[in-house]
């Protein structure tokens, strides 16, 4: 299996640790808890939060111990780094909501059963520390000069920063040492942005318990247009599929910069690291089918494989997509050569507008062709295998409505998993 710090230095996720000796062996020797904070300012989160995800799913694949920490303590003040103005301020109720989304989204990555993996909510012991016992204890090991010349908050000083926002790296520091002293936890990792939080924390573990714990951060990673990762015209690419749906998720990885395909490759997918350097060998339609591997994996991971082969067959359809060769990337679970028969399956019919919205879904069923009756779409619908873009129909009741029209004047339909029809509605 190796050891796991080779992996993710090979894989281009370390920028800086804090002993790269120390750490490559401790994580070779011994079982290590590990954690990333993650805060619940949104009911989901998106794509720029993948890099710190992966990493986890990599120390867990290699035998470690990750810990997801919701930060629904810290969020209630607000991390400056890499802000230029200070962050909304959310009521608890909305930190509380958000945490609880940003749990359940984050099994679908870690495994969670029987100890693997731990999700915490630094809440559970934030909210109740008392103001002035927290100051003796742990704030007068925090030297403001220091906390000045950390880079979070030095490009906040111009622009402003408040005394709220200023407590946040003691709050942080704090959580590293409460993770060490309760749950074992040595090594804290996290983006480019939190080395200074990270290296606080490690100083006042130092202090308080007179061990030595760990640090590595992350590249913060922009395309090689310059543009951060996870913006597009259309706003942020979620990992939520109500937020983003699989197909427009897919997208996304679909148009990746040529320049871009083989580092995402080895950040956003578990193939072979020996595949993932042939990249740079491809150019032209091999680099397109590399592209469409790419785009196949990253969603099967946030969406599972059904929601990556149903994307993947839309937009074979749609943007008359080859077969991807078996040689390029020959262990992506991408669909190779059954693809050819699922596409000359898709049926792609036209309907109004006003037709569209007062239909009944049987019918609509029956003349896409995808039900052989009216009475055959009822049957799936009860069993909950009838689906108007990917969101499945409870009841044979429900209608197409106006917003179920993508951007493209297209609505996508599935009977059970492999079965699709594309509506154009047209005016």
């Amino acid at each position: 299996m190796g050891n796991v710090f080779d992996a993710l230095e090979e894989r281009g996720f370390i920028e800086q640790v804090t002993d790269d000796y120390e750490i490559r062996e401790l994580l070779g020797c011994d079982k290590v808890t590990c954690y990333i904070g993650f805060d619940p300012t949104a009911t989901s989160l998106h794509i720029g939060s993948l890099v710190p995800i992966m990493a986890l799913t990599h120390m867990q694949s290699h035998g470690h111990r990750p810990i997801a920490l919701i930060g629904g303590g810290t969020a209630l003040i607000g991390d400056p780094s890499g802000k230029t103005e200070m962050r909304q301020v959310l009521t608890r109720d909305a930190v509380n909501h958000n945490a609880n989304s940003l749990k359940e989204q984050l099994g679908k990555y870690l495994d969670f059963d029987t100890g693997k993996a731990i999700m915490l909510n630094n809440a559970d012991w934030l909210t109740k520390l008392n103001y002035i016992e927290f100051l003796r204890d742990v704030g007068r090991y925090f030297s403001v000069n220091r906390m000045l010349a950390a880079e979070s908050y030095r490009m906040r000083l111009e622009t402003g920063l408040s005394f709220i926002e200023f407590n946040y790296m003691l709050l942080q520091s704090y959580d590293f040492y409460y993770l060490f002293k309760n749950h074992n936890c040595f090594i804290q990792m996290g983006g480019n942005d939190q080395w200074g939080n990270i290296v606080a924390g490690i100083d006042l573990v130092r202090r308080l318990e007179g061990k030595t714990v760990y640090g590595m951060t992350f590249p913060l990673l922009t395309t090689s247009q310059g543009h951060k990762m996870g913006k597009t015209e259309k706003g942020t690419v979620w990992l939520d599929a109500e937020l983003t749906s699989p197909y427009d998720y897919f997208q996304y990885w679909i148009n990746t910069d040529d320049r871009d395909v083989e580092r995402f490759l080895a950040l956003f997918t578990f193939l072979p690291m020996e595949e993932v350097r042939r990249v740079r060998e491809l150019t032209d339609a091999e680099l397109n089918m590399a592209k469409a591997v790419l785009a196949f994996e990253a969603t099967k991971l946030t969406h599972d494989e059904e929601g990556a082969v149903a994307a993947w067959i839309a937009s074979a359809s749609a943007f008359n997509l080859k077969t991807v060769d078996s040689s390029i990337l020959p262990s992506s679970s991408i669909p190779r050569s059954e693809i050819s028969g699922d596409l000359s399956a898709i049926t792609s019919i036209e309907i109004t507008r006003e037709e569209i919205v007062t239909l009944p879904l049987p019918q609509l069923f029956e003349e896409a062709n995808l039900c052989g009756s009216r009475g055959e779409t009822r049957r799936l619908i009860a069993q909950g295998g009838i689906y108007v873009n990917d969101r499945r129909i409870a009841s044979i009741d429900e209608r197409i409505i106006p917003e179920d029209i993508n951007k493209r004047g297209e609505i996508r339909l599935r009977k059970g998993k492999k079965k699709y029809a594309i509506i154009n509605v047209i005016s």
